[in-house]
């Protein structure tokens, strides 16, 4: 047996969705109904565990033998649910001799180094995330069927008690004989149409480095990270506390019955003569400040109320484990096109960021549910509760946290690319690149905090907005008049960043010219080491690191002005698969993202041996020993890749008893 091919089908009163699959599997009546497998390509068959039916031996041997390769489309579930099927069955995973890098670790998994993922094949090469999509996408023979979502309603999840069903909870194959068979059949047309996927994708496997950055990405998740469950519940009952006396003083205020109504809101501010269209957070707290008495104060209390942050901690909450870590929280290849990892439960890519200087006494007061103290001591409770959410994520009794992120990223890997040496100066220098950008714009000295210091905002908001052929709107988009700069501005502004940088203008267009040239003639392109080819209907670009992009079916089109453009299938803003457009400086943020994101996981496979529980966008975070050197860490997270020579790296960091931003 070299390959096998696996799909199940389970049930849990545990909300999959919401408490992802560790936690999933916890639930004491977790147990695994259906069974699909193939062995080396053969016909698939379905085991009926609900009914009795058992595993062959030979399978069970398959899944703990690291020769054997196992395939599944989101493998993920599939791994966590069989390890724990395998200990329900009285079998320790210990003497496995599985080689899991985490056996001396708290959780038991199998090793994810024998398994493979379909869900991740198909994101390689830029298709959909969904067996569903994959098969629609590709014209698959036998494609997912339709009914599985009400299938999987019936026989998967708890029922509601009705007469009708007697007052049961859940339904069992003799509740619905037919509906089991056609279940049945449903778990064999999954496995057949994963299997047809990697027959279609055979002629471009996925590199076995990437499958070893996927088995990292696993060993993270496995790993986990710990959350303070007694300082996530006193923040969930003080935000709640908090919410009913912010909305009792509006009741109070404004004499409506629900204040939270947008509606009703408006329509009392305009009885008090503010007129308003809508009641955003930027507008609420502008009106704030142009308002005052009865009107200023609904405002704030309705911006204090916005504030909640009980979300994320509700999501703590749920996802943790019984040993308090929340596991499954990054999923690989999440994001289309550049392959970045995608936040699953908690969502660690969003937190809000902490300003205040008093983090861990303010921290002390919520764990102890001292909401008086909290009132006295803070203007804002829900501010509060929100500046605190990082600080739920603790390390582990008697270990630290090593936060390590890397500096300025993707503005040192567009330099790189594109040849300009006055931003690569800056960063041998160890410069301040908005500094060093405002000074470049505007031909003067600027200094952080010194001469001309007025400036370095301008400087940082046309390097956030401007590198990827952004212009006014982009400068919008990112603030630029909420910070402060005129509408007139903000055009001199573009034109001030782009003469500053002509290298990554004449970069943007290059890459335009390739990807057009290689759609038209279909021959490969190479600009600045990155390579662009057209093969079996999609457009390739090969970066440094030898990963491949894939856009499906590109063609030429023309975009909304008349002019040329270039036009890809994928997943776009509405999340749905659609032909989406784009151009040189579009391609040239994939191409740097990408490689930011590979940069990444060189240091993650440098890291390996220390242990990562999480990661936020170029930020590293490890559970360690006290003993541990920050400074021998940031200087293995720096070192740059065999594949990136002339590179500036740099990553700082430091240490902390709870996660923050320092």
């Amino acid at each position: 047996m070299k390959n096998l091919e696996i799909d199940i089908e389970t049930y849990s009163s545990v909300s999959l969705q919401k408490c992802g699959v560790y936690k999933y599997t916890e639930s004491p009546d977790f147990e695994i109904l259906l069974f699909g497998y193939s062995v080396d390509g053969s016909p698939v068959t379905t085991v009926d565990l609900a009914c009795g039916e058992e595993i062959p031996e030979e399978v069970i041997d398959a899944l703990t033998d690291d020769t054997v390769t196992k395939w599944a489309f989101n493998a993920q579930f599939e791994r966590v649910c069989l390890s724990r099927y395998l200990s329900e069955r009285g079998v320790s995973l210990d003497p496995f001799h599985d080689n899991h890098p985490l056996s001396t670790e708290c959780a038991r998994f199998l090793n994810p180094e024998s398994w493979k993922c379909s869900m991740v094949w198909s994101a390689y090469m830029g298709l959909p995330l969904s067996l569903e999509g994959v098969g629609a996408v590709l014209g698959l023979e036998k494609q997912k069927l339709t009914e599985g979502k009400d299938l999987i309603r019936y026989f998967s999840v708890p029922c509601n008690p009705t007469k009708a069903n007697g007052g049961r909870t859940r339904n069992l194959p003799e509740h619905d004989p037919e509906k089991w068979a056609r279940y049945k059949a449903y778990n064999i047309r999954d496995v057949e149409t994963e299997m047809q996927i990697q027959e279609k994708l055979v002629k471009f496997p996925v590199p076995d480095a990437i499958w070893d950055e996927y088995h990292i990405d696993q060993e993270i998740n496995d790993r986990g990270i710990r959350v303070d469950m007694p300082f996530v519940k006193q923040a969930i009952a003080i935000d709640e506390i908090s919410r009913e006396r912010l909305t009792t003083e509006m009741k109070e205020l404004t004499d409506l019955d629900n204040p939270n109504s947008v509606a009703q809101m408006k329509s009392w501010l305009s009885d008090n003569g503010l007129e308003t269209e809508t009641l955003g957070k930027k507008v609420v707290a502008a009106l704030i400040d142009e308002t005052d008495g009865d009107v200023s104060e609904a405002l704030s209390l309705r911006q204090q109320l916005a504030k909640s942050s009980v979300k994320k901690y509700l999501a703590m909450e749920n996802a943790a484990c019984s040993d308090d870590r929340c596991r499954g929280m990054f999923q690989f290849y999440g994001a289309n096109r550049t392959g970045r990892f995608a936040g699953r439960l908690v969502q660690l890519q969003n937190l809000p960021q902490n300003h205040m200087t008093d983090l861990a006494e303010a921290r002390a007061l919520v764990r102890d549910g001292n909401i008086e103290a909290l009132d006295l001591l803070y203007d804002d409770v829900p501010d509060t509760l929100s500046q605190l959410i990082r600080t739920a994520f603790v390390p582990a009794e008697g270990k630290k946290f090593y936060v390590a992120d890397f500096s300025a990223i993707e503005a040192r890997v567009i330099a790189w690319f594109a040849g300009e040496e006055w931003r690569t100066k800056v960063f041998v220098d160890g410069g301040d690149i908005y500094c060093a950008s405002a000074s470049q714009m505007f031909k003067v000295p600027v200094e952080k905090h010194g001469v001309n210091g007025h400036l370095r905002q301008k400087g940082k908001i046309a390097e956030l907005a401007l590198g990827y052929g952004g212009s006014t709107g982009a400068l919008k988009a990112m603030g630029a008049l909420d910070m402060g700069l005129d509408e007139e501005e903000l055009q001199p502004l573009v034109n001030a960043w782009r003469q500053s940088n002509p290298n990554i203008v004449r970069f943007w267009w290059d890459v335009d010219s390739a990807v057009k040239k290689v759609i038209r003639n279909k021959e490969p392109q190479v600009v600045k080491g990155v390579k662009f080819f057209y093969q079996s209907g999609m457009l390739f670009i090969t970066l440094p690191s030898g990963r491949t992009l894939a856009y499906v079916k590109p063609r030429m089109g023309e975009n909304r002005f008349g002019g040329e453009s270039v036009t890809y299938e994928g997943v776009g803003g509405t999340k749905k698969w659609e032909r989406i457009e784009s151009y040189g400086p579009k391609f040239v943020e994939n191409i740097v993202q990408a490689t930011s994101r590979d940069i990444l996981m060189y240091a993650m496979k440098t890291l390996r041996c220390c242990s990562i529980v999480a990661h936020v966008h170029d930020e590293l975070i490890v559970e360690a020993d006290p003993s541990m050197s920050l400074e021998v860490l940031c200087q293995q997270m720096g070192r740059v890749p065999p594949w990136a020579e002339g590179l500036i790296l740099r990553a700082d960091g430091y240490v902390c008893d709870f996660y923050m931003k320092d």
